[in-house]
């Protein structure tokens, strides 16, 4: 039995049932929202928002890779032209505020490339006003649910929940001081990473993300 069937999970459908037994108190109320982070965050928000009886939708957020190391998170943008950087990862890296520019130019482009092939012309539901649950597959630096934090408050929720089934317990303690409340189901250490805590952590496809939107779309009205 592998390590991610020990003290994860299966795979995000499973993580999601798992984070919707978490957020129980938030079942059948008309001033929810959940908001799933593309792409991994898509299969797990959709078992949230089911066993919820909720509406579903999604929130762009794209990380922002080092100029020379993309894989190393330096900060993330989010819907509504927010930036959120990594100052400590910024200076130890020397990374200029031009690189950083040309960064976020190429991400913004991926972004409303997402946006539009995701959405398929459905309009983003209403926030001002709702509880909004902000859903990813996990958090391990954090700098991309910190955006889309920052993005939602701008568009008055009353409430802002991020909820992950699994994350680095530094940082599900940190976002506490961005969100309402926050709900790590496990914050396993060592962390390491995300995808070690899955036995089943393959790619959530645009396609995936597209049939399983189109089939959960709430209407237009909600």
């Amino acid at each position: 039995m592998s390590q991610a069937a020990k003290t994860g999970f299966r795979d995000r459908r499973e993580a999601g049932r798992a984070l919707a037994a978490a957020l129980t108190s938030y079942a059948g109320r008309s001033d929810v929202l959940v908001l799933a982070l593309p792409r991994g965050g898509v299969p797990v928000a959709v078992e949230v928002a089911e066993a919820l009886g909720v509406p579903l939708d999604l929130f762009l957020v794209r990380k922002l890779g080092a100029p020379r190391h993309r894989e190393l998170a330096i900060g993330a943008i989010a819907s509504g032209g927010v930036r959120v950087l990594n100052d400590d990862v910024v200076r130890w890296y020397g990374i200029t505020p031009a690189e950083i520019d040309d960064i976020a130019r190429e991400e913004q482009v991926e972004l409303e490339r997402r946006e539009s092939a995701y959405r398929e012309g459905r309009a983003a539901l209403l926030i001002d006003g709702r509880v909004v649950i902000l859903i990813d597959d996990g958090l391990a630096t954090g700098s991309s649910m910190r955006a889309s934090v920052k993005a939602v408050r701008r568009r008055n929720p009353s409430r802002i929940v991020v909820a992950v089934p699994v994350g680095a317990r530094d940082t599900c303690d940190e976002l506490t001081a961005h969100a309402d409340e926050v709900v790590c189901v496990r914050s396993p250490e060592p962390f390491v990473a995300v995808g070690q805590w899955y036995g089943d952590f393959n790619q959530t496809t645009d396609q995936e993300v597209r049939d399983l939107l189109r089939h959960h779309a709430a209407p237009a009205h909600q």
